[in-house]
C-alpha cells in the first residue's frame, strides 16, 4: 500500500486541533506512514508490521517504572514503527523525560498531543487519505482481455476483498468506498445483492436502473462473471430493507425489455456495522443467487426472478456448502420417511400432491392463498388438501407435523433440482 509522510499527516486540521508538537526524531518526519492505529497494550510492538502511527493515551506506561518506558521505545523503534503519537493530560500529566531522551537516541519521532481529540476521528482522516493516497497510485491492469476504468477496477477490487475478508479495516473500506462515490449514511442498511445474465452488461444496467428510479445509492461491479453490489437502503424505506430493494430491483427489472436477469438479495446489515458484516451480506446473496439459479421456486416461477436469502433459507441449510454423497442420503431418507405414502401415490396418478403441500404450508396452511397461487380453483384445491391428510393420516397443519413436512418437501425440491 503506498504512504504518506509522518509530515504531511500532523499538517492535517485534525492533528492541529490536537495541538500535535513534535518533541524527538524531527529529522525523521519524511518517514512513510502506512497506517495510523491506536493501542494502550504496553506489549503492542510485536503485533506490529513496520510503518505505522501509533496512538496512545499512554495508559499502558502510566504505571511502570523509567527502564519499562525506554523498553516500550526501543520495541517500537525495533519494529519499525514510523512514529509514536502520546496524549498528555489524563493517564500521563506530561511527557516523561525517558519517554522523549530514549526516543532521541533511537531516531524514533515522538509526539504529544496536548489536546484530546477522539483517536478514530484522527485515524480515519489519515487512514482515509493513504487509502486514497494507494488508490491513485494503483496501476490498472487487464483483467482477461478487457481493460476496465480506474474505478470500475477499484470497484471490483473493494467487492473483492469484502466478499474474501482481506480488507485491512473498517476505515480502509470506507475510504475506499467513498472514493468510487460509495457514501452510505450511518442510519442506512446495506443489503447485498447478486445478479447474472448471459451478459453481465445487462445484470450492470438493471442494477443501475434500480439506483437512477430509486435514488438509492449503490456499489456494484462483475466479478468473474457474477455481478456482486451493495445497496444502501435508507431509514425511511418502511421497515423492512431487504423486502423495498426486492421492490425496487423488481420494478427496474420490469420497467425494461432487457433479457432475463436473476437477482438474489442478502440479509440487511446496518451501514455503521463492521466491515466485515458488509461481505457477511454479499456472501449471502452470492450464495442464494448460486442456489437460485439450480433450484425452481416452490410455487409459479416468476420471471425475472428476484429472490432473497431468507426466501430460500430452507433450501440454503438443505444444502450447505454443496451436497456429499452422506448429506444426499440423509436428505433421501427424510423425504422417504415423512412423504412416503404420498410419493407412491404420485408414482401410480399423475398428481400434483407433493409441491400442493409445499406451497400450502409456506403460506400459512390457507387453502384461498395456496389455490391463487397454483391457478386452481377452492374446491380443487380441498379435494387435494383431503387427498393429501389422508394419505399422511391427519391433518398437516397439525403443529407436530407442520415443520417436518414443509423441510422434506423443500428437500425433495432440492434433490430432484441438484440431486
Amino acid at each position: 500500500m503506498a504512504a504518506l509522510t509522518l509530515r504531511e499527516i500532523l499538517s492535517f486540521d485534525v492533528l492541529d486541533e490536537a495541538a500535535a508538537e513534535v518533541l524527538a526524531g524531527q529529522e525523521q518526519l519524511d518517514r512513510a506512514v502506512r497506517w495510523v492505529h491506536s493501542s494502550e497494550i504496553y506489549e503492542i510492538g510485536p503485533l506490529l508490521s513496520g510503518g505505522e502511527l501509533l496512538l496512545t493515551t499512554g495508559l499502558g506506561l502510566a504505571g511502570v517504572d523509567a527502564g519499562a518506558r525506554r523498553h516500550y521505545i526501543r520495541e517500537l523503534a525495533e519494529r519499525g514503527v514510523a512514529a509514536v503519537a502520546i496524549e498528555v493530560g489524563r493517564s500521563l500529566p506530561e511527557m516523561p523525560y525517558e519517554l522523549v531522551d530514549e526516543s532521541k537516541q533511537r531516531g524514533l519521532p515522538l509526539v504529544v498531543l496536548r489536546r484530546v481529540v477522539p483517536f478514530i476521528r484522527i485515524a480515519e482522516t489519515a487512514n482515509t487519505a493513504i487509502v486514497a493516497q494507494s488508490l491513485a497510485d494503483r496501476p490498472i491492469g487487464p483483467h482477461g482481455h478487457e481493460r476496465r476504468s480506474v474505478e470500475e477496477a477499484r470497484r471490483v477490487t473493494l467487492l473483492g476483498d469484502l466478499v474474501d475478508g482481506t480488507a485491512l479495516g473498517r476505515s480502509e473500506v470506507v475510504a475506499r468506498a467513498q472514493a468510487v462515490g460509495f457514501r452510505p449514511e450511518r442510519a442506512h442498511h446495506l443489503v447485498g445483492v447478486a445478479a447474472q445474465a448471459a451478459d453481465p452488461r445487462d445484470a450492470l444496467a438493471a442494477l443501475d436502473r434500480m439506483a437512477r428510479r430509486s435514488g438509492a445509492p449503490l456499489l456494484r461491479a462483475s466479478l468473474s462473471g457474477v455481478v456482486l453490489g451493495l445497496i444502501s437502503v435508507s431509514a425511511g424505506c418502511g421497515g423492512d430493507p431487504v423486502r423495498w430493494a426486492q421492490r425496487e430491483v423488481s420494478a427496474a427489472l420490469g420497467a425494461s425489455d432487457a433479457p432475463a436477469v436473476t437477482v438474489a438479495l442478502g440479509h440487511a446489515v446496518p451501514a455503521q456495522a463492521a466491515w466485515t458484516r458488509w461481505g457477511d451480506s454479499l456472501r449471502d446473496a452470492r450464495a442464494t443467487l448460486r442456489l437460485a439459479l439450480v433450484v425452481p421456486p416452490p410455487g409459479p416461477q416468476v420471471l425475472p426472478l428476484v429472490t432473497s436469502s431468507r426466501a430460500l433459507a430452507l433450501e440454503r441449510e438443505l444444502v450447505g456448502d454443496g451436497l456429499t454423497p452422506e448429506s444426499h442420503d440423509r436428505l433421501a431418507r427424510l423425504v422417504t420417511n415423512a412423504l412416503g405414502p404420498l410419493l407412491e401415490w404420485e408414482a401410480n396418478h399423475p398428481s400434483d400432491l407433493v409441491r400442493t403441500l409445499e406451497i400450502h404450508l409456506r403460506n400459512g396452511c390457507s387453502p384461498t392463498r395456496t389455490a391463487a397461487l397454483l391457478h386452481i380453483g377452492r374446491q380443487s384445491m380441498y379435494q387435494r388438501l383431503e387427498r393429501i391428510e389422508s394419505l399422511l393420516g391427519g391433518p398437516v397443519a397439525d403443529p407436530e407435523s407442520h415443520a417436518g413436512l414443509l423441510l422434506a418437501t423443500c428437500a425433495r425440491r432440492v434433490l430432484r433440482a441438484i440431486g
